[in-house]
């Protein structure tokens, strides 16, 4: 299987799923997806794939890390490993792939999910997943 294929099997899996991707934390860049939703145009995947990208190692983030390194005396640095993210309409459930902590995978549902469903269809696809992203 490819990352789209799991993407589309995360989608299909997840009652009130919207879309799923997985993202290089380095660069921004998709590095598979699988959505629902005519509106998801590229552009607007590029910039939700940014948008994640900055939630886990945006510039506030590094100050925190940066600032816990200096408390600690001793090097912090991609430290958030999940995020859950809830909007007026939606669920985020966003998770670093933990053999590729520069690859994470993203899962977009409605707020009609079941937040342990999605949780642990994300926590499942991790291993599937690793194997497909670099470094």
């Amino acid at each position: 299987m490819n990352t789209n294929q799991i993407c589309e099997e995360i989608v299909n899996s997840v009652p009130f799923a919207l879309g799923c991707a997985v993202v290089d934390l380095d660069s921004g860049l998709l590095l598979g997806v699988s959505h629902k939703v005519p509106y998801f145009t590229q552009s607007y995947l590029d910039a939700a794939a940014a948008a994640a990208v900055d939630m886990f190692h945006g510039k506030t983030v590094s100050i925190v890390e940066q600032m816990l390194s200096n408390i600690r005396g001793s090097s912090v640095s991609k430290i958030i490993k999940e995020i859950q993210l809830a909007s007026d309409n939606t669920y985020h459930f966003m998770a670093v792939i933990p053999e590729k902590p520069s690859s994470m995978v993203v899962l977009i549902t409605t707020r009609q999910a079941n937040l342990g469903m999605g949780w642990s269809t994300v926590r499942t696809a991790l291993p599937k997943l690793e194997p497909l992203c670099h470094k």
